[in-house]
C-alpha cells in the first residue's frame, strides 16, 4: 500500500474567486497515487466549490468563523485536524488563511507553503502588517507571477533561500536545509483539455440571453470587486455600443458591488445589450458565447479566468494589471493597454470587430499561449515536487 503524502490547503472561502477555483482543476491532474488532499474553508457560506471537490474524492471541511477575528479561533481545531489527520504539509491561500496556517504550523510543527496571489501595495493596513510580520514563519512562498515575486521582495521585510523549480522535478533533489522561507515563482495553470472552445454550447447560451447567433459578443467572469474596475468596463461596453450598436456583452459573477453594477447599467442604458446571468460554476459555454474577452482591472495577480478564457479560445484585450502583461502577448494572443489608459480597450473591441482575421489569429494565439507555458499539469507537478521536498527537508 503506497504511503501517500497528505496536504491540508487552508483558505478563508471556497466560493467563486479565482484562487478558489483553481484548487479542484488542479485537484483532476494532480498524482492522486502518492498524495491525498484535503480542504478546509471558515465562510461556510461561501461553499460553490466544495461539491466539485468532493465528487473528485476528497474531504472538504468547513472551520465556521463570520469573520476574520473567529478565524483566529479556530487555531487549536484546525490543529488538531491536521494532528488526527496526519497532514504533511499545510498549504494556504490569502492573507488571512495564511496567518491562519502559519499560527497551525508553530503549534503542530508542520511546514506551511503559502502561495501569494496579489500583489501587497493593494492590501489594506492590517491585512499588510499582519501578512508582513507574520512571513518569516513559513517554510515556503510561492508567488503566482514575477509581479507578485517582486511585491513580496519589496514589501515582506525578510530575506529568503532560493528554490530551483525546475531543480525539484529531478529524482535527486538539493537537501541543503535552512531557516530561511524559500521563494519561487509557480505559475498558475490552467486544464487545456477540460477548458476547450465548444460552439454549440456558445450558441446555446446566446439564445438563452437573446444574443444573435452573428451579433459580436464581449464578455468577462468576474468577482465583482473594487480592483476589477466593472463600472469602467460598463463605461467602455456603452462606448463600443455607440460605434457598434450591434455588439453584446456578457458579465457573468456576482459580488459585493452586484448592486452598484446593476445601477450602472440602468443608468448608461445598455440593459438591453450587457447581459449579467449572475453566478455560474461551469463556465465554459460562456467563453465560448464571447469572441472577446476584456478586463479592465487596476490590479491582478495571475487571473485564473483569463487562462480560462484563452483555453477557450477568446481573443483577449486589457489593461497591462499584475500578471496579464506575463500572459498575454501583444498582438500574439491579445491587445493590451496600461491601467491609466483603458479608454484605449474602446479602440481595441472595434478594431477587433472589424477585423475578424486579426480577432481569429489572436484567439489562436491565445490557446496557443496557455498550452505551451501555462499547463495546471506543469503547476501541479511542480506544486508535487515542492510538497515532498519540505516533507523530507523536515524528515
Amino acid at each position: 500500500m503506497v504511503n501517500k503524502l497528505r496536504v491540508l490547503h487552508l483558505i478563508k472561502s471556497l466560493g467563486r474567486g479565482g484562487a478558489e477555483m483553481l484548487l479542484p482543476e488542479t485537484l483532476k491532474v494532480h498524482d492522486r497515487e502518492h498524495f491525498d488532499f484535503h480542504f478546509a474553508y471558515f465562510l461556510p457560506w461561501k461553499d460553490q466549490m466544495v461539491p466539485a471537490i468532493e465528487a473528485l474524492g476528497a474531504t472538504a471541511i468547513c472551520f465556521k468563523a463570520k469573520n476574520n477575528l473567529q478565524m483566529f479561533q479556530r487555531v487549536r481545531e484546525i490543529s488538531r485536524y491536521v494532528r488526527e489527520n496526519q497532514i504533511d504539509v499545510i498549504h494556504s491561500h490569502l492573507p488571512w488563511a495564511g496567518l491562519i496556517a502559519r499560527l497551525v504550523g508553530k503549534k503542530t510543527g508542520v511546514p506551511v507553503v503559502y502561495t501569494e496571489h496579489n500583489k501587497w501595495e493593494r492590501y489594506n493596513k492590517i491585512t499588510y502588517w499582519l501578512n508582513k510580520l507574520s512571513f518569516g514563519w513559513q517554510q515556503a512562498a510561492v508567488a503566482v507571477s514575477d509581479d507578485v515575486q517582486q511585491s513580496i521582495r519589496k514589501n515582506a521585510g525578510i530575506d529568503f533561500s532560493q528554490l530551483d523549480v525546475a531543480a525539484l522535478a529531478r529524482p535527486t533533489m538539493p537537501q541543503t536545509k535552512t531557516q530561511l522561507p524559500y521563494l519561487l515563482n509557480i505559475l498558475n495553470g490552467v486544464n487545456t483539455v477540460h477548458f476547450v472552445r465548444d460552439e454549440q454550447a456558445g450558441l446555446q447560451i446566446r439564445q438563452e440571453l437573446g444574443i444573435p447567433a452573428n451579433a459580436p459578443v464581449i464578455g468577462t467572469v468576474s468577482v465583482f470587486r473594487f480592483q476589477k474596475r466593472l463600472d469602467l468596463w460598463m463605461e467602455i461596453a456603452a462606448a463600443i455600443l455607440q460605434k457598434m450598436p450591434e455588439a453584446h456583452f456578457i458579465l457573468v459573477g456576482d459580488g459585493p458591488l452586484k448592486e452598484e453594477l446593476l445601477a450602472k447599467r440602468k443608468a448608461l442604458g445598455i440593459e438591453e445589450h450587457l447581459h449579467m446571468p449572475g453566478l455560474k460554476t461551469d463556465v465554459n459555454p460562456y467563453f465560448s458565447a464571447m469572441d472577446i474577452y476584456m478586463m479592465s482591472s487596476i490590479f491582478e495577480g495571475l487571473p485564473i479566468a483569463l487562462l480560462e478564457a484563452m483555453s477557450c479560445g477568446c481573443a483577449i484585450i486589457s489593461t497591462t494589471a499584475g500578471g496579464v502583461a506575463e500572459v498575454v502577448e501583444q498582438d500574439k494572443s491579445g491587445l493590451l493597454c496600461d491601467v491609466d489608459d483603458y479608454t484605449k480597450l474602446v479602440d481595441h473591441g472595434i478594431q477587433l470587430f472589424q477585423n475578424p482575421d486579426q480577432r481569429q489569429a489572436l484567439a489562436t494565439g491565445a490557446r496557443s499561449r496557455v498550452e505551451a507555458d501555462f499547463s495546471i499539469n506543469k503547476m501541479a507537478k511542480q506544486l508535487e515536487a515542492l510538497y515532498l521536498y519540505l516533507k523530507e527537508e523536515r524528515g
